[in-house]
């Protein structure tokens, strides 16, 4: 009876109530500190993108366009692509805003954000760049830049979140992609023919923010 009382209060009882009321925290934390954000990007890519390298100076760029365009910007807060783009959005006088994971390893907050949050929940990171995000722009990345693409566009296709728009950014780098959902998942039946408009391909940065301004309403 003492080790199953042991076993509760470590594992399953008191420990799991009591993380609950973090994961609540973290999430009170993030609608207090956004409520009054107003119109803005998500962007996403790899922290691994190196400051010399051309997707580095692009996601600079998009962001800087959109800040000029009155969006607040939006990203992991770690280093690469989205260093890049807090970078593009401080330059830029906008609002650049990092939701900072905590990782073992990789994850550093960036020094360009101007508003930084701090998550230990994936979950709740993913809930805040939805919901205060008017589009989702998805630079080149790995795991977790799909992760989020694709979390997106179930939400959307679900029909969970209002439709907004998802942008892949680099047509070399994501028509593969496309081709095989097109390929695989569309002719095997898996999703319907609309579902291939969730998301937009695109490279142009002047373009890419063009094309949220249409949808979205300042």
């Amino acid at each position: 009876m003492a080790v199953e009382k042991q076993f509760i209060l470590e594992g399953w009882g008191l420990d799991e109530s009591w993380r609950l009321f973090k994961i609540i925290g973290e999430f009170v934390d993030g609608v207090e500190a956004l409520h009054d954000l107003g119109p803005a990007v998500s962007i996403f890519g790899s922290s691994r993108t190196k400051p010399n390298s051309p997707l580095y100076k692009k996601a600079e760029l998009i962001a800087e366009l959109f800040a000029k365009n009155h969006f607040a910007i939006l990203t992991g807060g770690g280093g690469g692509v989205m260093e890049a783009a807090n970078k593009g959005a401080a330059k830029a006088g906008g609002r650049s805003v990092g939701l900072n994971i905590i990782l073992p390893m990789e994850q550093k907050p960036n020094p360009y954000s101007n508003l930084k949050l701090e998550f230990k929940y994936f979950f709740v990171r993913k809930v805040m760049l939805v919901k205060y995000a008017s589009a989702y722009i998805i630079m080149p990345g790995g795991l977790g830049t799909i992760d989020e693409l694709f979390e997106a566009a179930t939400l959307v296709q679900t029909q969970r979140i209002k439709p907004f728009p998802i942008i892949l950014v680099g047509s070399d780098y994501w028509k593969g992609l496309k081709n095989w959902i097109q390929s695989h998942l569309l002719e095997n039946g898996m999703i319907a023919k609309q579902d291939l408009d969730i998301f937009l391909i695109m490279d142009d940065p002047e373009e890419i923010v063009n094309a949220v301004k249409k949808i979205v309403i300042l």
